[in-house]
């Protein structure tokens, strides 16, 4: 499998043939534009022309803000970038971030990113014990921690609402009131609409791999994750509604 940076070269190269299109970059978890200055002046090694702007909200301590609070700012600031790119950007998005770039993408009809790569992120959800995940849940917790992602004051906590644990999907199809709307495990009106807006994306590039050592399974970062006797299911197993009434197996 290739590495992170040798994958990012790749793109680089590619985004460089088709054009100098700005390069937006949202962060994870716990991370802020202190973090990006390597990987910025990585893509302006490769692309000197670039413009690469680096999203200044919810750093650190305050990326623990519920899920739809920081979709809502991201959009906001990345409106005003695109704005200034006829051509359309390329937007990459790391960890938690990936998430918000979905969402984000999946309700703006009118965006115009080019490019969405996504770093290590938890698309399907994040279950399991991590030592990165340990700085805020205690190991004995990790089992137990659905009592608390699973209420009203759980879903103002970012990682309550990617939570995904498989042995109690009824509490988090019920009660997670982010990631199920966004990845279409649970009905509602927006669908149809979210899904076209997302395709509106000319690529897809998904990054990840077995030594991520904070997502897990490491698999999300495809779309995978476990079912209830803890066996990793890959993406095109996935069960997911399409529209309100249609019942489908993941398909890009």
């Amino acid at each position: 499998m290739m590495s992170c940076r040798a994958t990012l070269m790749m793109m680089m190269m590619m985004m460089k043939a088709e054009g100098h299109r700005p390069v937006v970059i949202v962060h994870g978890l716990f991370d802020g534009p202190k973090q990006f200055n390597k990987l910025v002046q990585f893509i302006t090694e490769v692309n000197p022309d670039t413009e690469v702007s680096v999203i200044d909200l919810f750093n650190h301590q305050f990326s623990l803000e519920p899920m739809w609070k920081q979709v809502k700012a991201f959009n906001k600031a990345l409106n005003i970038l695109e704005e200034k790119s006829a051509d359309g950007i390329h937007l990459l998005c790391f960890s938690q971030g990936g998430l918000i770039c979905r969402a984000l993408l999946s309700m703006s009809p009118n965006h115009n990113v080019h490019t969405f790569i996504s770093l290590s992120s938890p698309l399907a959800g994040q279950y399991g014990d991590t030592e990165y995940l340990r700085k805020v849940i205690p190991v004995v917790v990790i089992k137990e921690i659905f009592h608390f992602c699973y209420s009203r004051f759980g879903q103002k906590i970012s990682i309550c609402d990617y939570w995904n644990d498989p042995h109690h999907r009824e509490k988090y199809l019920k009660n997670n009131n982010f990631l199920p709307l966004l990845n279409g495990e649970r009905q509602h009106e927006h669908m149809k609409e979210w899904r076209e807006n997302f395709l509106r994306i000319k690529k897809l590039v998904l990054i990840g791999g077995p030594d991520d050592g904070v997502i897990t399974p490491w698999e999300s970062s495809f779309f995978g994750f476990y079912n209830n006797n803890d066996t990793v299911v890959e993406m095109r197993k996935q069960e997911v509604r399409r529209s309100p009434d249609h019942l489908d197996t993941f398909s890009l």
